[in-house]
């Protein structure tokens, strides 16, 4: 898989989990990329699973003002996806042998994209990322808003852990939390290599969260 198309292709035509049995679309991502970023979520919802585009309900909309509103970004300058492609039924929780299946299709992207930032939103999305697909969920309260170091498919990246925006939704006194985590990750995107500025000051080396599997 070299492209993003051939990406979509392998996962529309996907049946590694059960998953693709109650699928009514897979939902691959969107998004150029181009400003260095990647969003990952846990799995798609209902109106993903409709529409085949991740992230397009309340949660989605939500994502998107703070793409524009705090970062100053078009939501088609970053790459949205999930760890899982395909809806689990009833919205349930993804099981950690279904991140385990889709795994290879988020390294590919993240080879073909490499990414700078790669924003995990929710424990799911962070524990695939800081400590491989199928391990023991982390607890996203006692990492989000800290950025650590990764190599990911072979792309040093930053991984940005966050809340998932429909965490916020559900219990509104997240929501300060999650515009503070946004805000911070907005001043890691300033000119000027605010991003090494602002490993180097952490001193967040290289390596000190590197999934297991990479």
């Amino acid at each position: 898989m070299d492209t993003l198309e051939e990406v979509a292709d392998a996962v529309a035509a996907c049946t590694a989990c059960p998953l693709h049995l109650s699928r009514r679309n897979t939902v691959p991502g969107e998004g150029t990329g181009r400003k260095g970023i990647m969003f990952v979520g846990e799995a798609p919802g209902r109106n993903e699973d409709e529409q085949g585009r991740p992230f397009v309900g309340a949660a989605g909309e939500l994502l998107t003002d703070l793409i524009t509103r705090i970062l100053g970004l078009r939501r088609d300058d970053v790459f949205i996806t999930n760890v899982v492609k395909c809806r689990p039924p009833g919205n349930r929780e993804p099981e950690p042998g279904e991140a385990a299946a889709c795994w290879r299709y988020l390294e590919a992207q993240v080879r073909i994209l490499r990414p700078r930032i790669i924003v995990a939103l929710g424990r799911h999305a962070a524990t695939a990322l800081l400590a491989g697909p199928g391990s023991r969920p982390l607890s996203i309260g006692a990492v989000r808003g800290r950025p650590r170091t990764a190599r990911i498919a072979g792309v040093d990246v930053t991984v940005f852990p966050t809340l998932h925006p429909a965490a916020a939704l559900y219990n509104r006194g997240q929501m300060d939390v999650l515009e503070e985590d946004f805000r911070r990750l907005a001043g890691m995107l300033g000119g000027g290599g605010t991003l090494d500025a602002f490993m180097r000051d952490r001193a967040i080396g290289p390596g000190e969260w590197t999934p297991r599997n990479a």
